[in-house]
């Protein structure tokens, strides 16, 4: 799908006015960051670098998408003649995919002439609020199952082709084990994996039957669907009795059973039974049905016997966000980058200014993640000793030694040229896993989780404050003039 023109009109519209004004050429800084973790958790892991870069990459505007501009009549011919040989020039700096994050902190940092860095703000949004949503769920997920492999089934609640395709990916990335989408299997290098659904049983008058064609048909793909009728006097007697007739007499595995429906912590169990005392311990159990993190959790500690895990409606159709956004913090001027802030009457909404960095401080007996602080760019972090200090209550402070420091971004473009190269979806899944052993287990239980430091520098704490002391005083001084005229 082409992605020049998924964008909001106002980055084209402000790019007129910076060419009217002959900032062609003049850079800005903008960060995109997210304010609050989604799924009422504690972290979220990143995602969507690779289709970040992939656009970027490839951005440009060909003659359909100028003419369809110009039919707008909002924009010069100048401008337009820019657009059609526009290029992306710039520098991305950005944390790694699997990268366990935190709000306010610069997830993606653009510093580019200012056209550029403001057309790729809608996109960058989209690709990197997605990528992030569905691999920090899939990691939440994989948290709470233990070593029980989880398989993406979600294509048919997704929200539309494209997006179906890309949060297989994503699972798979944030710890998943494979996905029944053959178009993201085919395109990505993931494992497909399904069976039958309950179509097949009730295509055919008898069940046991139905199981048998199917066995036929798919001798080394023998897992069935037991709960289209009885799951405990039906499905798993038949499903029995195709293994003991005609899988086991030809050498042929049965793999197992899933059940997708009714008291799945008592069927398990008592299906565990059935297919124990018929030889079969190491046919497989296969639990589906609209599970999520909590109902796992629930299973688990009911003792619920299961060996995977098939999830659909709550990786591809969550009713959640990640919530990122794509704010200036600092323009060029006489070559150097100056620091803006944006002021709201909602804290939250305040923005840290400046062109800056994030680090990550880990414990080196324990290899935990200590705390976060996001610094200006231009300053060095001490790597004996650093003291961290809410940036909201000053009088909360964390005095760190015998830590390890990492600087979270990694440079992606520079002027325009991809230095970059994307990881592998197997090593990206192995980073979600290092990062998600990483966090203490107070701060990723669902339940009242501890509180992660994202701190601010001193530096940077102290250019806030100042700045906005300075805006304070303009809209002072602004409402004074007000009353005088």
């Amino acid at each position: 799908m082409k992605k020049e023109l998924c964008t909001d009109l106002y980055e084209l519209t402000m790019g007129q006015t910076y060419f009217d004004n002959g900032e062609v050429e003049d850079k800005a800084c903008f960060d995109v960051f997210f304010r609050t973790n989604p799924f009422n958790g504690n972290y979220t892991v990143s995602g969507g670098l690779d289709e970040v870069i992939d656009y970027v990459k490839n951005l440009k505007f060909d003659k359909e998408d100028i003419d369809y501009l110009k039919s707008l009549n909002l924009f010069s011919d100048e401008y337009l003649e820019y657009l059609a040989n526009f290029k992306f020039t710039g520098d991305i700096y950005a944390v790694e995919d699997g990268t366990v994050i935190f709000p306010n902190e610069p997830i993606i940092t653009v510093v580019a002439p200012k056209i550029e860095a403001q057309i790729l703000e809608t996109t960058l949004l989209t690709l990197f609020n997605y990528g992030s949503l569905i691999t920090t769920k899939a990691a939440r997920l994989c948290e709470v199952s233990g070593n029980r492999p989880i398989m993406e089934f979600g294509t048919r609640r997704s929200r539309g082709v494209d997006a179906a395709i890309e949060a297989a990916k994503y699972a798979v990335v944030g710890g998943f084990s494979g996905t029944s989408n053959v178009e993201a299997a085919r395109k990505y290098g993931l494992v497909p994996m399904g069976t039958m659904a309950h179509s097949l049983i009730q295509n055919y008058e008898d069940e046991k039957m139905a199981f048998l064609k199917y066995a036929k048909s798919n001798p080394n793909n023998c897992l069935f669907l037991v709960d289209t009728y009885d799951t405990l006097r039906s499905g798993i007697p038949n499903a029995i009795w195709v293994a003991d007739n005609y899988l086991t007499p030809n050498g042929l595995e049965f793999k197992g059973i899933r059940i997708d429906s009714g008291d799945l912590a008592y069927l398990s169990k008592e299906a565990r039974k059935m297919l124990d005392e018929a030889g079969y311990p190491d046919a497989k159990i296969c639990l589906s049905n609209g599970l999520d993190e909590d109902t796992i959790i629930s299973l688990i500690r009911q003792g619920a016997c299961f060996d995977s895990i098939g999830l659909g409606d709550n990786i591809s159709a969550i009713n959640d966000r990640v919530n990122g956004v794509y704010k200036l913090c600092a323009v060029e001027e006489d070559k150097k980058l100056y620091p803006r802030i944006k002021v709201s009457n909602d804290q939250v909404k305040t923005i840290n200014p400046g062109y800056k960095k994030v680090y990550r401080f880990y414990d080196k007996d324990s290899g935990y993640a200590l705390g976060d602080v996001i610094s200006l760019a231009y300053e060095d972090i001490d790597k004996d000793e650093y003291t961290l200090i809410s940036p909201v209550e000053e009088w909360k402070q964390k005095h760190l030694t015998n830590y390890d420091v990492v600087e979270l971004q990694k440079q992606i473009f520079d002027d325009g040229e991809l230095v970059y190269e994307v990881p592998s979806i197997s090593a990206r899944r192995d980073k979600v896993k290092k990062e998600m052993n990483s966090l203490y287990p107070e701060i990723k239980r669902l339940e009242n989780p501890q509180e992660y430091f994202v701190d601010l520098s001193m530096p940077l704490l102290k250019l806030k404050k100042e700045m906005l002391r300075e805006h304070t005083y303009q809209n002072i001084k602004s409402k004074s003039l007000e009353k005088e005229m």
